[in-house]
């Protein structure tokens, strides 16, 4: 009877080893979830960014405002009739960066 009981028992131990520890277990279960929550997040984030870029890539395709922007920030773009002014810190250990800016001269 004592031997019936362990090798029962045993059965048992064995048929609950792939349900915790083998492939497909439970934790793996769980592990795969996380992951799959995770990667949903990150799908998210990047489908926002993407949304961001195609307004802006819309904007650029429709509107000239966008390109003008672009001109003036990334290649200093200044139009007829406007007169650019640049103010430059003294101070070198200001954190604050020289500002610039441009100012139309409006003549009719």
């Amino acid at each position: 009877m004592k031997s019936l009981t362990i090798v029962l028992i045993a059965l048992i131990a064995l048929i609950q080893y792939p349900l915790w520890l083998g492939k497909g277990s439970w934790l793996q279960v769980r592990t795969f979830e996380q992951d799959i929550i995770q990667t949903q997040e990150e799908n998210l984030k990047l489908q926002n960014r993407n949304m961001i870029f195609h307004a802006e890539i819309n904007d650029l395709k429709q509107g000239t405002d966008a390109i003008e922007e672009r001109a003036r920030n990334d290649i200093g773009m200044i139009k007829k009739n406007e007169i650019f002014f640049q103010i430059v810190e003294t101070n070198p250990a200001s954190a604050i960066p020289p500002a610039s800016f441009a100012h139309a001269n409006q003549t009719r």
